[in-house]
Parts: C-alpha cells; structure tokens; sequence
C-alpha cells in the first residue's frame, strides 16, 4: 500500500481588482457626504460626465463616480492598493456618496483660476543688480589729477589739484582755529607771569 504525503499548499495573497465604473450595488456609506465646493477643483475631473472620476484623499488614487445618470452619485467600491500589485484592503471612502454642488461650468471656471493662481506664485527670475564701485574719496581723486598734471597737464589741472587739496584740509584747519581762540576756563595759574592780551610792538633799541 503505498502513502502518499499532502504537501501543504499556500494561498496566493489577494491582491487589489479593477475599479469598475458602474456598479449595482445599494450599498452607502455612513460617512458623510463630499461636496465637490469643498475640494480642490483639480481633484475633480468632470471633462466627461458620463465618466467622471474623483481623487480620493484616503487612498491618493483616483476613482470613477458611479450614478452619474442616476439619482444618487456614489464612489465606486474600491481597495487601496494599485489594481493588480497591491494588497486587497478595502478604502473607507467606498460607496460614499458625492454631491454635485456646482455646475460644470462653475468647476471648469474654478480649475481656471486654481491654474492662473499657480502660474502667478511660481518664482520669477530675479535680476540681479549690477555692481557699482564706491566713489573715490576727495584725497584719491586729488591724487589722480595731481599725477595728471606730473605728466604735463594744463593749468586748469593744477588749479583744480590745489582746490581739492584744500577742500580736504579746510574742515581740520578751521577746527585749529576754533580751538586756538578759545580760552581756558578759570584762574591764572598763580607765580606764572600774566599772559599780554595787548599786541606788542618791540622797538630797536637807539645807540
């Protein structure tokens, strides 16, 4: 009599179906209701509305819409995962109903400006601004003209050599002078000689 061994068989782990787009199932989730105002327009793709299909935020695919020639829209009944690759795990949004509170023309005005809106905050080349060299100080510039006229300038060179050269010095100078007028506050120092306060005018003395 001969035994024969069972060799154990393993199951092939299910994995997610096609998204169908009708189905007849009565089905309705308790979860409220979607209303396409409330979502971004660009969720939505309502080109065909026989055909028309949702993202779903659960999930991040995109779903058809079925009842769309009836009185009831509802997501289909789908899984989370890619059809074919992924795990079989229904989506909390299957048969959740969807409500049509804006007309076609409203979404596709809606998908108009979310796009125009995009385009407007995307970053623009800057320009950069061009670098400007600092202004020469009065004693370079002085400097300058001063070696131009080395090399055999005019007399309107020198001229204006020496105006500069002045220019650059008056504000020190006029400084010396109002602290050379100035006097010192308080007494004269005692056992010092009186300082003139009168011009003197020596004379020769007469042999």
């Amino acid at each position: 009599m001969a035994i024969t061994s069972a060799m154990p068989t393993t199951a092939a782990t299910p994995t997610a179906k096609k998204r169908p787009r009708r189905t007849h199932t009565k089905r309705v989730s308790h979860l409220p209701a979607i209303k396409l105002s409330q979502i971004p327009p660009s969720h939505i793709d309502l080109r065909d509305p026989l055909m028309a299909v949702l993202y779903c935020e659960n999930c991040k695919t995109w779903c058809p819409i079925t009842g769309m020639q009836g009185r009831e829209q509802k997501l289909v009944p789908h899984h989370t995962g890619k059809a074919g690759e992924g795990a079989a795990i229904r989506c909390r949004n299957s048969n959740r109903r969807i409500e049509f509170d804006l007309t076609l023309p409203e979404w596709h005005r809606a998908l108009v400006d979310a796009h125009n809106d995009t385009l407007s905050r995307r970053p623009t080349n800057v320009l950069r601004k061009p670098k400007v060299a600092p202004a020469p100080a009065v004693s370079q510039i002085a400097a300058q003209l001063r070696s131009v006229a080395d090399d055999g300038g005019d007399g309107r060179t020198l001229w204006l050599v020496r105006e500069m050269g002045w220019a650059s010095s008056a504000p020190a100078v006029n400084d010396a002078d109002t602290r050379r007028a100035q006097r010192p506050a308080g007494d004269t120092p005692l056992g010092s000689p009186p300082v003139p306060l009168t011009t003197l005018h020596p004379q020769r003395p007469v042999h």
